[in-house]
């Protein structure tokens, strides 16, 4: 099964790798945009080529929408895939009570526990495939056959490669899959956790302290290894020192939102780290200390309150909790050895370490960062016995979910721009947010980024909003679900999108009120431009 997936993961990284790579054949629907870009599919129609908008929004869209149908029929495919992740959690639990209805009815036939000739035991075929919808990281990879038959109808099969293989760019979604398997290896793991447990010594190590410790350090440090491999690292500590102790569905889901809401405002410490952050920081000249200035030292304050106000409410719980723990013999449960505290050579920590720097570095290169990542495979091989078990099921999910986003939210930007363009700035960091819950939320500051004249408030109500909302749903932040996709066992039939974004309201409120009152740094309209690696933008 390790190789398998190994195997898969492979196949799916020279893939990918392989939509960037250009023939020279294909002529370009439009050879030469306004920013120099060329795209070559005749969907989704650029920006430019609108008439410009000289009405309200609605008149506006109604044009967009009648100079190419397929633009309404993509942004319905797209709202159904939302919907669908809404519903995952219904199509888990049928899913589970066709399987239990399957073993009762092989109970009585008196062959549950015998093979089929083929070696395989007999499963429910209506129980798999619900369950399969019920995976929410697939959902948009489902959705994005759909997406194809509305592109050939309305265009052509030959667009609609040239939109996947020459248009999309997938380097957000194989940086992901590679920072989360080694942000997940035990020797990260275990260094991070080493950090923490220097905090959570100050409540005596109790999953309550590890609860405190975890939701505010983790996050902020995101803003030096990157928010994804930060999600990766504080969803698998959660897991590990909460969540297995069984919390109540309001503490779950109160934690999960925290996290997210965390996670998507502790990168903007630092220019590279938050994806949101990362689409306008090098072309509005943004650097480490002008974030830090207006919007890190704001998040870190919205970080700190969340987490205390959450921690005051759950209180007796998380202390009844510890008191169970701690009645326990020993105080602890029974690891599996790979879990135990056991040594690392500090050499093998610092290797890896290595690696996830290297990863850090070359973000913006697949072919530098992949070909790490197969050194990386060879020498968790060959260091086996300081290692856990390497699953690439979680890295492979979330980069699935991640790669279909990108397609669907390309297709997005005919609505979302006219809503962004219009708002005054007043309106512009709520209407950020709320945006943000529905599609992801660097594809919102992306699309500000094109906006020629936008004036520095503009923009900081835009980021603002961006992160702010970034932990309302699943899609709203590009590593959340990565944490979904660790912790989701631990909620009993999935994760549920209307109860994570309960969930995740009060953090979000907290944190938009630090960004709208707490005051602005003395800042130029251009701040000092940064040094910064060139980048290619995934336009999604």
């Amino acid at each position: 099964m390790k190789f398998f997936l190994s195997l898969i993961s492979l196949v799916f990284l020279m893939a990918s790798a392989s939509f960037a790579v250009a023939d020279g054949h294909d002529q370009p629907a439009y050879p030469k945009l306004a920013d120099g870009s060329t795209q070559y599919a005749a969907f989704p129609k650029p920006l430019e080529t609108y008439p410009q908008p000289n009405s309200s929004i609605m008149e506006t869209l109604k044009i967009r929408a009648m100079a190419d149908p397929f633009n309404l029929a993509a942004s319905v495919i797209f709202l159904l895939a939302i919907l669908h992740t809404f519903a995952a959690s219904t199509f888990t639990k049928l899913s589970h009570q066709i399987g239990h209805r399957h073993e009762e009815e092989l109970k009585r036939r008196g062959v549950r526990d015998e093979l089929h000739p083929t070696g395989m035991q007999e499963v429910s075929f209506p129980a798999t495939v619900l369950h399969y919808l019920g995976e929410v990281e697939a959902v948009f990879g489902m959705w994005v056959i759909a997406l194809a038959g509305a592109a050939i109808y309305y265009h052509s099969w030959h667009d609609f490669i040239l939109y996947i293989a020459k248009d999309r760019i997938f380097t957000e979604p194989l940086f992901v899959f590679v920072i989360m398997a080694i942000a997940a290896s035990r020797p990260v793991l275990r260094a991070s956790e080493i950090l923490m447990a220097k905090a959570a010594a100050l409540g005596k190590g109790s999953p309550a302290a590890w609860w405190l410790s975890v939701l505010i350090i983790a996050p902020v440090l995101g803003s030096l290894i990157t928010e994804p491999a930060a999600m990766t690292i504080a969803a698998l500590l959660l897991a590990k020192r909460f969540y297995r102790y069984d919390p109540s569905p309001a503490l779950a889901y109160g934690t999960l939102g925290l996290l997210f809401v965390n996670i998507s405002v502790g990168g903007t410490l630092t220019h590279f780290a938050a994806p949101p952050v990362l689409m306008v920081a090098e072309k509005w000249g943004w650097n480490s200390a002008f974030m830090l200035e207006h919007f890190g030292w704001k998040a870190l304050v919205g970080i700190l309150l969340s987490s205390g106000f959450y921690f005051l409410w759950f209180r007796k719980e998380l202390f009844q909790i510890s008191n169970q723990v701690a009645s326990c013999e020993d105080g602890v449960i029974e690891e599996p050895w790979h879990d135990r505290e056991t040594a690392i050579p500090a050499w093998v920590t610092l290797v890896h370490l290595g690696f996830l720097g290297w990863t850090i570095y070359t973000a913006h290169y697949p072919v530098l960062f992949i070909g790490g990542f197969l050194f990386f495979l060879a020498f968790s091989n060959a260091t086996g016995h300081h290692q856990s078990p390497l699953s690439l099921k979680s890295p492979l999910l979330v980069g699935f979910f991640l790669a279909g986003l990108v397609i669907h939210g390309g297709c997005q930007s005919w609505w979302i721009e006219p809503i962004l363009t219009t708002l005054p700035n007043q309106a512009l960091m709520l209407g950020s947010t709320i945006l943000t819950a529905f599609n992801d939320n660097a594809a919102i500051t992306y699309l500000a980024s094109q906006v020629t004249n936008l004036s520095l408030s503009a923009k900081h109500a835009v980021v603002a909003g961006a992160v702010t909302g970034g932990g309302l749903t699943l899609i709203a932040n590009a590593p959340n679900p990565a944490g979904q996709s660790i912790l989701s066992q631990y909620f009993k039939d999935g994760i549920s999108p209307p109860r994570l974004l309960l969930g995740a309201l009060v953090p979000t409120f907290i944190v938009y009120a630090c960004f709208l009152i707490l005051p602005n740094g003395a800042a130029k309209e251009q701040p000092p431009e940064i040094p910064a690696i060139k980048q290619t933008i995934p336009q999604h």
